[in-house]
């Protein structure tokens, strides 16, 4: 039986990251991945069993990276608006250095293995700003509303400006580059639609 060898492992990892990016999920093959990496198919059975194991490993190695870097100082019983903006300075840090990643992580996302990479990797970060939310409703510091109405006013803005800093444009192509003083325009709005009115 061969040997896994650790530093080739890194090299299929980093190039499947690559190519997931690149190419989403419906042009990444295990062909064109041992290509990339300059190694026999074979050798990508030793690490993985089959194209589904890869993806699935490497989306919960890379949920469980993003989620743990979205918590970084942060702690269920802050303010709404502190809390708020620290995962907003969180999120834009790791999607500003890790732009392969984030857009990897969008092809997983998008693919049919998106529910067993998000079960095996956001546990403690569901957990974490569930009780957040419900510690500002009680609070009085933010509005009742579905899930999916909060998150899409709370994190939405936040991730079209990051789409639109990927791209380096925003809409009808006009060049755009995102400036601490729109990162804040958006975030006092969000603050101000999620705040429950006297």
């Amino acid at each position: 039986m061969r040997t896994r060898n650790t530093d080739k492992q890194d090299l299929v990892k980093e190039t499947a990251i690559s190519l997931l990016a690149k190419e989403g999920f419906e042009g990444f093959s295990m062909n064109k991945l041992a290509k990339a990496c300059g190694i026999s198919v074979a050798t990508l059975y030793i690490y993985y069993a089959d194209k589904d194991d890869l993806i699935k490993q490497i989306g919960v190695e890379m949920g469980r990276e993003f989620f743990g870097s979205a918590l970084k100082d942060f702690k269920p019983d802050m303010p709404f608006a502190e809390g708020l903006r620290l995962q907003w300075k969180n999120r834009l840090n790791y999607g500003t250095k890790n732009l392969l990643s984030v857009k990897c992580w969008e092809a997983i996302r998008h693919s049919p293995h998106n529910e067993y990479v998000l079960q095996n990797s956001y546990g403690q970060f569901k957990e974490t700003l569930t009780l957040f939310r419900e510690n500002a409703i009680k609070r009085g510091e933010l509005t009742e509303m579905p899930f999916e109405v909060f998150w899409s006013i709370a994190y939405g803005p936040l991730y079209t400006l990051m789409r639109f800093q990927q791209e380096k444009k925003s809409l009808g192509d006009r060049p755009f580059k995102l400036t601490p003083e729109m990162t804040e325009a958006a975030f006092e709005a969000v603050i101000k639609a999620l705040t429950p009115t006297k």
